[in-house]
């Protein structure tokens, strides 16, 4: 089951409320994109890729991520052609990435 400091968190970030929110799937549509919550992952023990935000500034990214309850998983870092990228824990440990990505 997803906490409600999961959803919080993820609507204060987002700024968007979920669209889904069951006991399988909680969903929220950003400007077309589905960032989807799977409750069951964590019980399941799944392991899968971290999705990346590809933001315009990870400085400022970080700290908005931060101010909202995230923790840092690994510290941004250039890691090549001014590709900088960061991980990051949201309240229930799941970890995601930003980057800002010159060249997208």
């Amino acid at each position: 089951m997803i906490s409600k400091a999961d959803k919080k968190f993820w609507e204060t970030v987002t700024g968007v409320k979920p669209y889904a929110d069951t006991p399988y799937y909680v969903g929220f549509r950003i400007d077309g994109i589905d960032l989807g919550l799977d409750p069951n992952a964590a019980k399941q023990g799944l392991n899968f890729p971290v999705s990346y935000w590809n933001v315009v500034n990870v400085q400022e990214a970080a700290k908005q991520l931060i101010e909202g309850g995230a923790t840092t998983f690994a510290a941004i870092k250039d890691v090549g052609g001014g590709m900088m990228m960061g991980t990051f824990k949201d309240p229930s440990g799941n970890i995601f990435g930003i980057i800002d990505n010159p060249s997208a």
